[in-house]
């Protein structure tokens, strides 16, 4: 019996629309993570992106458990000499929260071109509308 291995013109790919409001950072994305490496589907193969398309609403209203709101924080470099930025979690969640749950996801999947196709196909929206009905996602609780 032969191993299957998937190859990337013979998958479908599906829509997922996940709400986050009260949901913790680290667990709701280490769920997107699987679905976007595609860990859950049985034909699972490694080295093909094999995941599907996830839409995160509510990103706003995530929790940080413990202190991370002031401890945990974010850097950035300019480009410039000395151009390193640095700002707390909870700055950053109340200007750009999008970017927050980015950063969790975007550490979870593989450094390299492969993880980089599979963060392509994450949107993440801090209200609870976004433009993709014509997909029709499917509602996935977490």
């Amino acid at each position: 019996m032969k191993t299957y291995s998937a190859k990337p013109g013979e998958l479908e790919r599906g829509w997922y629309v996940i709400d986050l409001e009260g949901q913790t950072l680290g667990r709701a994305a280490t769920k997107v993570a699987t679905i976007l490496r595609g860990k859950h589907r049985p034909t699972y193969t490694p080295h093909v992106d094999t995941g599907e398309f996830v839409i995160v609403i509510n990103v706003d209203k995530l929790k940080l458990s413990g202190n991370k709101l002031a401890d945990k924080m974010y850097y950035r470099h300019t480009g410039y000499l000395k151009g390193i930025r640095e700002i707390t979690a909870g700055k950053l969640m109340d200007t750009k929260p999008e970017r927050v749950f980015k950063s969790a996801v975007k550490g979870m999947l593989p450094k390299n071109t492969l993880g980089r196709s599979m963060l392509s196909k994450l949107k993440i929206y801090s209200g609870s509308e976004h433009p993709h009905a014509a997909q029709q996602p499917k509602v996935l609780a977490l």
